[in-house]
């Protein structure tokens, strides 16, 4: 019978992480920052590609899941800004009173 408690335990080296993955993370935290439109759709670009390229890699590439954080950081903003719009064009349909519109 083998003894395994005396050998060491080595952990496997870590896989690079796709550079589209951590732009997409960052882009989707910017959209909820400082640059909400433009860096929210940049963060749903960047985080497709990232999916793709880390698919194609075969294993080589890690990042998955900083590229999906980025995708629903960027798909959330943008569906909010979208609601707020149509709340706020419906509001002027109806005829009610923006106060901030109104300066």
């Amino acid at each position: 019978m083998t003894d395994y408690s005396n050998q060491p335990y080595q952990t496997p080296p870590a896989k690079p992480n796709s550079n589209m993955a951590l732009a997409s993370l960052i882009l989707g935290i910017l959209g909820w920052t400082l640059a909400p439109g433009l860096a929210s759709i940049a963060a749903i670009v960047t985080g497709h590609m990232a999916k793709n390229e880390i698919k194609s890699s075969m294993g080589q590439l890690g990042g998955d899941g900083m590229a999906t954080a980025g995708l629903i950081m960027g798909y959330a903003s943008v569906a909010i800004f979208l609601c707020i719009c149509l709340a706020v064009a419906g509001m002027m349909a109806m005829g009610i009173a923006i106060p901030f519109l109104n300066q």
